[in-house]
């Protein structure tokens, strides 16, 4: 994907996709198209595109952290949820779709179906045990 085809570069170019909030450096977003299962969640974007987490810049990892916690603030009032998930894909392998950083945000309902499933449900299940080497 070219930095000109990004949707995190040109989130403008969805016309649906809501830029919550922002700072300097990043942007909160979110799309309706995912809030009608996982409510409230978006995700949190360095303005310059990056590709993995590893390549944000020390004031991109500040920035990150100060909308994280007034993206929080906000979930917070919006939704009446339990806890958080947060995530970062990094690579195919790991599922990152759009080759450009993105934090994930999700808020957690304790009446999901995955409710007390987090990271861990996936990685220590049986089935994703690699054959010993």
């Amino acid at each position: 994907m070219k930095k000109m085809d990004c949707i995190y570069c040109h989130p403008e170019k969805d016309q649906e996709q809501q830029i919550v909030f922002e700072n300097e450096y990043c942007l909160f977003l979110q799309h309706p198209k995912h809030q009608t299962i996982l409510e409230g969640t978006g995700v949190i974007v360095p303005r310059a595109h990056k590709q993995t987490v590893f390549d944000l810049s020390p004031e991109e990892w500040n920035a990150t952290y100060d909308l994280l916690q007034k993206v929080k603030n906000h979930l917070d009032e919006a939704h009446a949820h339990s806890g958080y998930t947060l995530g970062w894909n990094v690579g195919e392998v790991s599922n990152q779709t759009i080759p450009h950083a993105h934090l994930h945000v999700i808020p957690r309902f304790e009446d999901e179906p995955f409710a007390n499933k987090g990271l861990r449900a996936w990685f220590k299940s049986e089935e994703n045990r690699r054959p010993s080497r």
